[in-house]
């Protein structure tokens, strides 16, 4: 596993648009040195389209496991949130954790978990106070018309 980040390198770019072309056409094939092939099945294609157009996006990757076990720290910065409110959640079963010695540790799949469950969560809300909105049942000052209402 790459666990380090992986980013494209300027010199590096015109092959990477080449590549996000051939992959955009469809099925794709690996070529061996010894001019041995293998089709891509089509989930390895689509995360290599994905992987492909993030690279041009000029974003870095970090490729790991679902079992990779976090800190809270890691945790806090793949959510975006501070280690103390990780811990808060943990110890309030909003996510699974185990101990290793005193120091907890969740799975890479736990905290993407939980970042869906409240993505969804947020959504929902969102759109609960829209249709509210739609409704009437919040005056003028309610939420703006295209504006922030987080």
């Amino acid at each position: 596993m790459v666990e380090e980040p992986i980013s494209i390198e300027p010199q590096d770019a015109a092959g990477l648009r080449d590549v996000g072309l051939l992959l955009e056409r469809g099925s794709a094939k690996l070529l061996g040195p010894q001019g041995e092939q293998a089709t891509l099945p089509a989930p390895l294609l689509l995360l290599l389209q994905d992987i492909v157009k993030s690279l041009e996006a000029g974003r870095s990757l970090v490729l790991l496991p679902e079992e990779k076990q976090l800190t809270t720290q890691q945790a806090g910065e793949l959510l975006g949130m501070s280690r103390p409110y990780v811990i808060r959640l943990l110890d309030a079963g909003e996510m699974p954790h185990h101990l290793v010695g005193k120091h907890r540790r969740v799975a890479l799949r736990d905290v993407l978990a939980f970042a869906e469950r409240r993505a969804a969560r947020k959504a929902a809300l969102k759109k609960m106070s829209r249709d509210a909105y739609a409704e009437g049942l919040y005056d003028d000052a309610g939420i703006p018309e295209g504006g922030r209402d987080e």
